[in-house]
């Protein structure tokens, strides 16, 4: 957990962990020196690439949260490098309200969920926007994939943490696409059924003109 722990579990969420008689996981999770922002690895390269979508919370002025979601085909998060995760965003209901609050606190906890397969993975980091042509290289690498509409701007996450989640309570939900590719085994098979139940039908038939 390294860093997460150390940002996540503050004296206030310590005293209930102690309360709750799960002490014994803070200080574990604790034990751990935060020598910094943890590094993304392949695996979770690997994860946060292949996500259509992740639930993303900012917070403004007035110190209320706000969450949004973000979605796109599978690849339009792009991890840049160990450290760096980023995507191209595109115009919305324009209300800019997440854009507006990384004005005042680039802050922001990011949580991207495979429900058919019932993991999750929690992210903190620090996000900034940046004009489209501020770097073209960039501009250009982020725009494939990415969601479809008109490109407003960039949006770059620093990592600070990020812990993978135990994959209790998720409720097992398929996309389209995931249940096109479950079924496909089982659709042929059943074709390769109705042609062999066609055949012994034919076969029967001859049998019967026979006698």
């Amino acid at each position: 957990m390294g860093r997460f722990a150390h940002l996540a579990y503050t004296d206030s969420v310590r005293r209930v962990q102690e309360e709750q008689g799960s002490g014994l996981l803070g200080v574990r999770a604790l034990a751990q020196p935060d020598t910094g922002p943890d590094e993304l690895g392949p695996d979770e390269a690997a994860f946060l690439t292949s996500r259509d979508g992740f639930y993303l919370a900012s917070t403004g002025e007035t110190g209320w949260p706000y969450i949004q979601f973000r979605g796109g085909p599978a690849g339009f998060v792009h991890v840049l490098d160990e450290r760096r995760l980023a995507w191209a965003e595109v115009r919305g209901n324009r209300q800019y309200i997440t854009t507006g609050n990384l004005r005042t606190d680039g802050r922001v906890a990011l949580f991207f969920m495979d429900y058919a397969r019932q993991a999750r993975l929690k992210l903190l980091g620090r996000a900034r926007t940046q004009g489209l042509d501020e770097d073209a290289a960039l501009t250009e690498r982020l725009g494939k994939p990415r969601t479809d509409g008109k490109v407003e701007r960039l949006m770059i996450v620093e990592v600070e943490g990020f812990n993978w989640n135990c994959h209790q309570h998720i409720t097992p939900r398929y996309s389209e696409e995931e249940l096109e590719t479950a079924l496909r085994p089982v659709r042929a098979r059943m074709d390769a059924l109705e042609q062999e139940n066609a055949r012994l039908r034919a076969r029967l038939a001859e049998l019967g003109e026979a006698d």
